[in-house]
């Protein structure tokens, strides 16, 4: 038996073909990945130096209510870790600069913030949701991955999993 499809369905199947082929091939940054470099996205901010540190990279915006929770408890962990080598950059995804800038006066976090205002750390990224934070090992990959902020219970999680990586010891 032979199915015959119509000719403007495999006009449109070839038209969405090479256009799939020829798009730029970018993946979503998953546990396992290598997670972009901070200092070549454009960012807005003072990006802090990562190299060599246990880094906690969170995506939120001033609209974003777990955001706002989530920032003293990021605030918490600068304290208690940063001595032990962990780096926390909040990156900002606000369209608005006033907003981002008015959230950061506000919260007065103890960690360093920037804003993409450009998106293209976001994008490249493929952040799913608001707030999302990835937790990177001392090489820049991506060990942990947190989808929103779940108060005193993903503080917990954060600190086990930041305590696991500060004891692992740096590679060669």
């Amino acid at each position: 038996m032979v199915i015959q499809l119509p000719r403007f369905s495999l006009v449109a199947a070839a038209v969405f073909l090479s256009a799939a082929l020829a798009a730029p091939v970018s993946a979503q940054v998953v546990k396992g990945s290598v997670f972009p470099a901070l200092a070549v996205q454009g960012l807005s901010g003072t990006v802090p130096d990562t190299q060599g540190k246990v880094t906690l990279v969170d995506f939120w915006a001033s609209w974003c209510a777990p955001c706002k929770a989530s920032f003293p408890a990021y605030s918490g962990l600068q304290q208690d870790f940063a001595p032990r080598g962990l780096v926390i950059v909040a990156v900002s995804v606000d369209d608005d600069p006033s907003s981002y800038a008015s959230f950061v006066a506000k919260h007065k976090p103890l960690f360093p913030t920037v804003h993409d205002a450009q998106h293209k750390l976001v994008a490249a990224v493929q952040v799913p949701t608001m707030p999302t934070s990835y937790l990177l090992d001392r090489s820049g990959k991506v060990r942990f991955v947190h989808a929103g902020f779940h108060g005193e219970a993903s503080e917990k999680e954060l600190r086990a999993e930041i305590t696991a990586l500060l004891d692992e010891k740096a590679a060669p």
